[in-house]
């Protein structure tokens, strides 16, 4: 096991076992915080977990393959969240989707997150990002866009790619 926890992430994870009952409640804590700080949850972040809680490794694997909020692998610097539900659906989301997986080279019928070979992106579909008036959206790192069509995504694209990038909150994109 090769993973290296600073010292006051361990602080602050030793700190939450105190405030359950029993080591073993605060496994989703421990995830929680371990993705926040490395940005997914390794297989040695997982074997650290259930050593440091006294579990099997398959019991917080278990965890870590339930719930859909844990990441098993990082992801890209941009992260490109786009709306499935009803709304954007109707308004071309499926063909969104495949038109950002086709300009960066990944496979647009996979239904899983996927991310770029040189890791600035990550594609994925999400349920709904609760602005169905201006569909179809999509979630760029924490910057909503709405009604994204084929140019707006090429914008989104060509941003990403140039180094330190800022989404605006109108979806546009600047330096």
């Amino acid at each position: 096991m090769s993973l290296s926890i600073p010292a006051p992430l361990e602080a602050e994870l030793d700190e939450l076992v105190t405030r359950y009952p029993q080591k073993r409640s605060a496994s989703l804590m421990f995830l929680h915080t371990l993705q926040e700080h490395f940005g997914y949850v390794s297989p040695e972040a997982v074997e650290w977990t259930a050593a440091k809680l006294g579990l099997a490794p398959i019991n917080v694997f278990e965890l870590v393959t339930f719930y859909p909020m844990f990441r098993q692998e990082p992801l890209g610097k941009t992260h490109i969240k786009v709306c499935r539900t009803l709304s954007c659906a109707l308004a071309g989301a499926s063909d969104l989707r495949k038109h950002f997986c086709e300009k960066l080279g990944l496979d647009a019928k996979a239904h899983v997150p996927q991310t770029t070979p040189d890791g600035n992106f990550t594609v994925e579909f999400v349920e709904c990002l609760a602005a169905c008036g201006s569909a179809p959206v999509v979630l760029v790192n924490d910057t909503l866009c709405e009604k994204v069509d084929g140019a707006k995504a090429d914008s989104i694209l060509a941003e990403g790619k140039s180094s330190g990038a800022q989404l605006r909150a109108t979806g546009s994109v600047s330096k």
